[in-house]
Order: C-alpha cells, then structure tokens, then sequence
C-alpha cells in the first residue's frame, strides 16, 4: 500500500448532491494519480512500461494535464490555447518528452496542478451541471456533468495504468 488508511486523504464517497458526488470522485481519482506517482525521482517517474510502449508515469502526468486543460479549459471555458506538450510534429509530446530530467518533472506536476485547480474553480463556479462546452469538433454541446464522468473515466482507466507501472518501478501494488 501507499499510504496507511489512516493518512489516506481520498474519501470513500458519502457526497451529497450530484456535484459534490461528481467533483468528489474525481477528486479521489486525481488523488490516488498523486499516490501513484509518490516518492519516486525523476528516473523512476520516466520509466517506460514495456517496448515498443513509450508509457511512463510521468507521461500519464503530462497527458492528463493536457485531457484537464482540454476538457475545462477548452471545451468548457471556450478558451483557444495551444495543448501542452502537444504539436503537430509531435502528437504525442505529453509521452515523448517525458524524460528523467527532475525540471521535467517539476514542470508536469506544475503545469497538471494549475490544470487541476482551473478545472475545480470551474466546476465550483458554474451556476449549475446542465452548462455546456463545445468540443470544437462539430459535436454537439457537452454538458459539464458529461465532462466530469468522462474524467472520472479518463482517470480511473490511466490509474489502472499507474498501478502497473508502479509495480514494475519498485513492485509496490496500489489501492
């Protein structure tokens, strides 16, 4: 395990209310993200899964930045920025230039943390779940609550990633 229960900060559910269920769970998803990645240098945190995968903890960091920055910020606030770590010529930059470098990694945690943070101001804020976003693809609108069980998802699928990862690291399985 990671963390002794006691010291654990995840909750486990008694939300009331469809925000405070939705918000909360994603909360713990990112959470246990963090518990994933906890105690590990740089190296460790770059370490690839297996060949010919380019998987590494600290590329789910990265990508996961990008899904929160795409998510809230572009889908929901409307907001028209460049992807981090995301270029035409490298599509996949959020794993490619996940190296063993701790600036590297001292940027990720950043760059995931504000993601993080913008994303929970804009939940907080909105006057209600039924706010929709446009994913700037021809879809038709999303509605806040959809993003934030799609984030759920997304995370919750790339934690399972982390625990393999994890256990190949150091061999420490997760909870």
């Amino acid at each position: 395990m990671f963390v002794h229960p006691d010291e654990d900060t995840r909750t486990d559910g008694g939300f009331q209310g469809e925000r405070a269920v939705l918000a909360g769970y994603l909360r713990d998803q990112r959470l246990t993200l963090e518990l994933k990645c906890a105690g590990l240098d740089a190296e460790a945190l770059a370490r690839r899964s297996v060949e010919p995968s380019n998987l590494s903890l600290l590329g789910l960091v990265r990508h996961l930045a990008g899904v929160e920055q795409y998510w809230f910020r572009q889908v929901m606030a409307g907001q028209r920025i460049r992807r981090h770590y995301r270029s035409e010529e490298d599509p996949a930059g959020e794993f490619t230039g996940a190296v063993p470098d701790p600036q590297v990694v001292a940027d990720a945690w950043a760059t995931w943390r504000a993601e993080v943070a913008f994303a929970e101001q804009l939940v907080a804020e909105a006057p209600d779940l039924d706010v929709t976003g446009d994913s700037g693809h021809g879809d038709e609108p999303m509605e806040l609550r959809e993003v934030l069980v799609h984030m759920i998802e997304e995370y919750a699928r790339h934690n399972g990633h982390a625990d393999f990862l994890r256990e190949r690291i150091d061999g420490r399985v997760g909870q």
